[in-house]
């Protein structure tokens, strides 16, 4: 990751990807949502509602791989020292709580008519919920670091110590057996029918996509308010 310690060669590459991440994954989530509202049949048990998995499980896993990459980012910027650790470990901690937030969100509104109830303090939900308020105060503290003109450490501490969540998210349904389904889909095995299985990658890598093209853009925007925070400086001693 060293070869992208120069600012400009990490925008050089990021500039032409950035699009193409965003509009690839805008048409496979647009094939996944036509394909999941229209073609799969409906759930012998739960109905049409069974339909929300096509957003809940892409959301509920860039939550998790989200804090992942913050979690490497803040790995390499104690570490190596990266240049650009921190600057990527901000930009995708507000994408992953809002991918987190509509993990939620959604879970919530499929929990509704599934278990007659819009919130149960289940191990996974419980555990998600957890995840949703390390993002924020990982935003809080990265927002106060750099408002005093530096990378924080402790933000970086932050997000190592955070990433103890993800292992119980993870093991949550197996740890506690309460409202919240088992594992649906394992390396090996999936419950879930072929006929309804189909759109599920490709909701997976459509939003996988747009969440890498959010990140770039993030990091284009922090590197950019950085060379004018830099230029202020310079003129204010001038």
């Amino acid at each position: 990751m060293h070869i992208f310690a120069n600012p400009n060669r990490f925008l050089a590459l990021a500039r032409p990807l950035t699009p193409w991440l965003g509009w690839s994954g805008a048409l496979l989530v647009a094939v996944a949502a036509v394909s999941g509202l229209l073609v799969t049949p409906r759930d012998y048990l739960q109905g049409e509602s069974v339909r929300i998995l096509y957003v809940h499980v892409p959301a509920a896993w860039l939550g998790m791989a989200g804090w992942s990459g913050l979690a490497v980012a803040s790995l390499m910027q104690l570490v190596w020292r990266h240049p650009l650790a921190a600057v990527a470990a901000r930009a995708i901690a507000v994408p992953g709580a809002l991918f987190t937030a509509i993990c939620l969100a959604t879970g919530s509104i499929w929990g509704r008519p599934t278990w007659g109830t819009w919130w149960e303090w289940d191990g996974r939900l419980t555990s998600m919920l957890v995840l949703f308020f390390l993002y924020i105060a990982y935003v809080a503290l990265a927002g106060a670091s750099s408002e005093r003109g530096g990378s924080s450490r402790v933000a970086a501490i932050f997000g190592l110590v955070g990433a103890v969540n993800l292992p119980i998210i993870h093991y949550s349904v197996l740890w506690w057996r309460t409202l919240h389904q088992g594992q649906s889909i394992t390396l090996t095995k999936s419950t879930i029918d072929g006929s309804m299985l189909w759109p599920l990658p490709i909701a997976l890598i459509g939003f996988s996509l747009l969440f890498a093209a959010i990140v770039l853009m993030r990091m284009r925007a922090l590197l950019a308010e950085g060379k004018v925070e830099a230029r202020l400086k310079r003129m204010a001693h001038d």
